[in-house]
């Protein structure tokens, strides 16, 4: 006699999820190992992915994905915590098709995140602790507000570039720029009219800026002597070219240097490696990728070009390089050495030595 089954099971089973997500709704896709069950829309919610899923396929093993972007990673953390496995990928790492590129569109991206998904072809980036993304939106919001203030000081330029405004001798050099002494003298300018009300108001944004980067700077400062950042910031601000602020960069970026296996995993990380085209017989290697963390990449070549002109041993590797290239392509081979360098340092934990020829 045949009993009748009351119950789904889907034990030993894989159920596949490609999420695009938005702020208020997100597009799913669901696969099973050789079907597509169905693509639909949701609130952006974990907890009503994870009911839906444990309702239509109870006892399965849950995979999801989604891209990386502005909601950052607490959806993934919420999904781990619902017992569906979730990975957050980079969007450039997706693979698409000519067609998903020409016809794009919400259910287009989860479809080809889940099938990719399943078919393995997806990997990981790696998801930072809740505290050290915490510490990093603090770094990130210093480089901001210096944006901002790059910003509001071009406008005041161009204001007065305007109105035909000639700079006095002492300010001929932009050096001299905003000291207390240039603002005071701006503060003192003339344009007429509404032009001085136009004036006040950049100049007050200006001082505004100022204040804030100089309360952000208190922070990051205290938050360097943290037991979780001492250590390391002592040892970083033994390379030339890092001081506190950049090293607090890198540990908040990089959080830990172990999961960089080598240094070209490293340097591929920060974005220190140069794209590649090969076709037959030809390869032509160009400039420095495009990807990677752009602002590590920026701060770290800041820091070589200290670096070339005070450790000897750099400075006779710069001058070797450039007997054969320009001085910027010159400073990222430099970049990368410094890089292998910081690496050594925190792995070992041991302070930066001038003069290793390396």
């Amino acid at each position: 006699m045949q009993h009748q089954v009351k119950e789904l099971n889907f034990g030993g089973q894989n159920i596949y999820v490609g999420l695009d997500t938005h702020k208020n709704q997100t597009t799913v896709t669901v696969l099973g190992e050789n079907l597509h069950h169905k693509t639909f829309s949701q609130p952006t919610a974990a907890d009503i992915l994870a009911r839906y899923l444990k309702k239509n396929f109870p006892g399965a093993n849950y995979y999801a994905a989604y891209e990386a972007g502005f909601s950052g990673f607490w959806l993934q953390e919420t999904l781990q915590s619902q017992g569906i496995h979730c990975i957050v990928v980079n969007a450039a790492d997706v693979p698409t098709k000519g067609k998903e590129r020409n016809q794009k569109n919400d259910n287009v991206d989860s479809r080809k995140i889940a099938h990719a998904l399943r078919k393995g072809d997806l990997e990981a980036i790696y998801v930072p602790s809740k505290e050290c993304q915490r510490d990093r939106g603090l770094l990130r919001a210093r480089q901001r507000i210096v944006s901002n203030q790059t910003r509001c000081r071009n406008r005041i330029k161009g204001l007065l570039n305007f109105f035909g405004i000639v700079y006095p001798e002492k300010f001929s050099k932009s050096g001299t720029h905003w000291s207390r002494r240039f603002m005071d003298w701006l503060k003192s300018v003339d344009l007429g009219g509404s032009g001085n009300d136009t004036l006040a108001i950049y100049l007050e944004e200006a001082e505004f800026l100022r204040a804030l980067l100089a309360k952000t700077m208190k922070m990051i400062n205290h938050l360097s002597k943290q037991e979780r950042y001492a250590k390391n910031v002592k040892l970083l601000i033994s390379v030339p070219g890092v001081g506190r602020l950049i090293a607090m960069i890198l540990l908040t970026e990089l959080e830990r240097i172990d999961r960089f296996k080598t240094r070209d995993s490293l340097c591929n990380y920060v974005g220190l490696i140069p794209d590649v085209y090969s076709s037959d017989q030809t390869v032509h290697v160009g400039d420095i990728t495009q990807r990677g963390n752009k602002s590590l990449k920026k701060f770290l070549i800041e820091s070589s070009w200290v670096a070339a002109r005070t450790d000897p041993a750099l400075v006779m590797k710069y001058n070797q390089l450039r007997s054969r290239m320009n001085g910027n392509k010159a400073i990222i081979r430099i970049a990368r050495m410094l890089l292998s360098r910081i690496r050594y340092i925190l792995m070992h934990e041991q302070e930066y030595q001038m003069a290793v020829v390396a």
